[in-house]
Formats: structure tokens, sequence, C-alpha cells
């Protein structure tokens, strides 16, 4: 009887300090918010006062636009969560573009894999082309062929990738196309991965080049570059003598450069090579980077992918940053708006110097070079 009873008095002692214990735990918890998820769309739950256990006790803090009803458990949450995140992603829309973050490395490229190459005419090969071969055609010859109309044995000798194209020196649309047409020839010939072409205005930063090539597959149908357009142009194509046809595509400016993979480029033979590339050109009657942008985007249905990274002189250049000229990947200077038009960089020679700012790019680049100034600040 008295064990019995001591029993009973043992376990009404455990029971009472249990109770005192969860009664503590409960008062040092009211008014707590516990948040499921996170930013900013979690699942917030609050304690009533006199708080019970079971979900009618529970008061929820929903996204904006949601009832109570909406949600009947974390899982059904979670879920609607899961599929709006989806939505979202979906919405997204627009054409490929280049630039908006790192891409992972596809394939391993080297110089070697790229033909570069540079357009020009014989009375820019003073005043333009010594710029580009003093600065970064001088680390990079081997993958860069220079195109041209007239002999230069001076040039011949500080390079020797010089092409004569015996095209006219005019600045016409016929001209244009005419280098464009051997260009893309000699390309097809060297066997290499990836056609970039540049005028004789651009600085290419080879590295940068290298790196936003090795992102992308050779193999596949890859054209990338920067439009100068806010829209597709509009064009008109001959069908024949007595028809014609409209047609609205999206090219880039041969003025900021763009690259063509291999695989592209193969398919686009039909209406490039040999002749070919000339009598397209005439067939819409525009000039040669709108002829390449016909073919790619009109013809074979491949759409540019647009790239920042690539620079005109038709674009305020002051807006480049300068904490990220290191990772563009061409750069020009000229006029626009009737004012000079460069690279706003300070650094190794001033503008009067350096009126196209390659040179201080280049030495902020590769600071070895034996010309550049020692100690220089940018």
């Amino acid at each position: 009887m008295l064990k019995s009873c001591g029993k009973k008095l043992l376990l009404s002692l455990v029971g009472s300090m249990l109770t005192c214990f969860l009664v503590l735990v409960v008062d040092q918890q009211k008014g707590q918010v516990l948040s499921l998820g996170g930013g900013g769309a979690g699942l917030l739950l609050q304690p009533f006062e006199g708080s019970r256990g079971d979900a009618a006790g529970l008061r929820t803090a929903l996204p904006s636009g949601q009832s109570h009803n909406d949600v009947r458990s974390f899982s059904a949450y979670f879920s609607k969560l899961a599929r709006g995140k989806a939505e979202a992603a979906s919405a997204v829309g627009g054409g490929p573009e280049e630039g908006r973050a790192a891409r992972p490395q596809l394939e391993d490229i080297s110089p070697q894999d790229v033909f570069i190459a540079v357009k020009t005419t014989k009375k820019f090969h003073k005043s333009r082309l010594e710029l580009l071969l003093d600065t970064w055609i001088s680390r990079n010859k081997d993958m860069t062929f220079i195109f041209t109309d007239g002999e230069d044995e001076e040039l011949k000798k500080r390079t020797g990738n010089v092409i004569n194209t015996n095209c006219s020196a005019a600045h016409s649309r016929q001209a244009l196309s005419c280098k464009m047409a051997v260009e893309y020839d000699k390309f097809i010939e060297s066997g290499r991965k990836w056609f970039c072409h540049m005028d004789d205005d651009n600085y290419v930063n080879v590295r940068a080049l290298i790196k936003l090539l090795s992102s992308y597959p050779h193999t596949q149908d890859i054209y990338i570059g920067k439009p100068s357009l806010d829209r597709p142009i509009q064009a008109t194509e001959r069908i024949s003598e007595n028809k014609m046809h409209p047609v609205h595509f999206w090219f880039a400016t041969g003025g900021a450069g763009f690259c063509i993979s291999r695989g592209l480029a193969l398919k686009m033979s039909p209406w490039a090579s040999g002749g070919h590339f000339m009598s397209t050109a005439e067939k819409i009657r525009l000039p040669d980077d709108c002829t390449i942008g016909y073919i790619i985007e009109s013809v074979l249905g491949v759409k540019l992918i647009r790239s920042n990274l690539f620079h005109s002189h038709l674009e305020n250049l002051h807006q480049v940053p300068k904490t990220e000229i290191h990772v563009q990947v061409t750069l020009s200077y000229g006029m626009f708006e009737n004012k000079r038009n460069s690279i706003h960089i300070k650094g190794a020679f001033s503008v009067e110097e350096d009126p196209s700012r390659f040179r201080t790019v280049h030495c902020m680049l590769y600071p070895d070079t034996p010309w550049c100034p020692r100690n220089a600040v940018y």
C-alpha cells in the first residue's frame, strides 16, 4: 500500500515538473516568428496569443496576392513558389545575348584556331594600320590577316599576312563586298575554327576574344557581334528582274567586329564563296556587313548573338567603364556627335600623344611592352 502511494507521489512530482517546464518554454516562445523560405518570398508563421499547436492557431503572412486558402500546407506552398519561379524565368524573353553572365568554357581555343581579318585600304596604312601593328597585332601576327587594296612592301616587312584583294579602293558597296568575299574565301582555305572580321580602327583584346569564343562550339551555328541599329534593317530582296520581296534581319556592324563559327561559315558557302558573295550583296543592294547578316539570319535562319563586348565608333565610347576595359573584346575610336570619341582612360600617354587611347589601353593590358612607360597609373 505504501509502495503504491509512493509511486503515485513520485509520478505526480515528475508530471508537475514536466508541466512547469513546458509552461516556461511556451512563455519564452510566445510572439516568436518562424520564417520559412527566403528572399522576401518566405512563409511567415506567428503564434496567436494563447497559441494552439494546430494549423488553425497560426496567423500566416503570405506574399502579396495570396490568400490563406491558397496554401494548405508547407509542401503546397513551396510547390506554388517553385512554379512561380519557373514561370518568371520563362517570361524573360528576347533574343540571345552575350555578356549577361559568365559562360563556361566549352572548347580549348588557341590563337591558331582563330582567323582575324582586318579590312583596310592603302591610304590608311600609315595613319591607322601602323597603330595596330604597334599595339595588338604585334603580339598576334600569326592569327591576323590584313586585307587591303594595294601593294605595300614596307607593310609586308612588318607582318607577313598581307593580302592584296585587288578590289577597288573606293568605300563603295561593291568594293567593300569585294574585300569581304576574299576574306571569307581565305578563311575557308585556312581550315581554322573561327572567322573574326575587324576594321582598321579596332583594337582587339585577343585574350578576351579567345575567352569568348571558347564558350561556344565552333561546329555549331554561331554568329556573334553587336548591331549598330536598334531594330532589324529593312531591305528588298530581288527575286527576279521584275519581282521584289521585302526582308528584315539583324546584322552585326563591321565597325565593331564580329565572329562566325566554321560550322556556320560552311553553310554560307552557296551564297558567299567564290563570286557568290558579291552577287548576294547586289541582290539586296546593301554593304558587306549587312550582306553577312542577310545570309545568316534571313537565308539560313540563324539568329545573331548580341554582345556588348564589341564596340564601334558609332557608339559613345566614353560610356565604357574604365574598370571593365580589360574584358572588352574590341574597342574603337573616331567621331561621335561631332566630338572626339574614344575610351576615357588616363594612364601612360596624354590624349594629344594618344588620341585613339589604343596605346594607353595596350600598356594597361601588356605593361611589359618595351615602349610602355613604367609605373604608369591607370
